[in-house]
């Protein structure tokens, strides 16, 4: 049984969330608290981290940066009510989660978007185990990765985007293709959240993230991964 971790200060909207999981066959842990959210996501072993943007003692937002420079790569949804062009770069840039999703949603697309990130970022599931290229070393069953000593600390779906462009080394690969295959879901989210992926991957892979040399972008079509 998965086991989720939500992260809401808005008690019914917990209530409802965790009624909805329960049904679906999840284990759900909760907090309406920020630092003791933070907290449960250090200690308790979690498949999937829910999380509000605004919350009391610790926003979401700090919570999910401290995580992954704590090096964990458990997936995570945040929710907000912030406009979805300022979340895709605060997201894709700065910060690492997997996905969001804005206030108000139905809980049938959060259980959707739950079930897909889930599903692709299984490491049985994933059929490359491990590559390496100049000096980065990725291994994609263990989640690991590193370029010469210095550890790098990639989300869940940063190494499904790079698996997929690396098993298609030479070849290119369009957005849509990306979406479909590393989201798990039609046209969520933009293309342009995906720039900002690859923006980020350039940025922790590539020695010099304004000249690439890795993550090649080919115009009107999409990317492509030489070694």
């Amino acid at each position: 049984m998965k086991k989720i971790l939500i992260v809401e200060d808005d008690e019914a909207l917990l209530k409802t969330l965790t009624s909805s999981l329960e049904a679906e066959n999840f284990k759900v842990i909760s907090s309406t608290d920020g630092e003791q959210g933070f907290q449960l996501a250090c200690r308790e072993k979690t498949d999937l981290i829910v999380l509000d943007v605004m919350l009391p003692s610790l926003n979401g937002m700090e919570i999910c940066r401290n995580l992954r420079t704590k090096g964990v790569v458990i997936p995570i949804i945040m929710l907000t009510g912030q406009r979805k062009e300022e979340i895709d770069k605060v997201l894709g840039l700065e910060l690492g989660a997997d996905d969001y999703i804005t206030k108000p949603f139905g809980t049938k697309e959060l259980i959707a978007r739950i079930k897909a990130i889930l599903r692709r970022s299984r490491p049985e599931k994933t059929e490359l185990e491990e590559y390496s290229f100049g000096a980065v070393y990725i291994n994609f069953k263990k989640q690991i990765a590193s370029k010469g000593k210095k550890d790098l600390y990639l989300t869940a779906k940063e190494f499904g985007l790079l698996n997929l462009l690396v098993s298609h080394e030479g070849e290119v690969v369009s957005r849509d293709k990306i979406l479909n295959e590393v989201w798990g879901y039609d046209k969520f989210p933009t293309t342009r959240t995906i720039d900002t992926f690859i923006h980020n991957l350039r940025q922790k892979i590539e020695d010099n993230p304004a000249k690439p040399s890795h993550l090649i972008t080919v115009p009107w079509s999409g990317y492509r991964f030489q070694k």
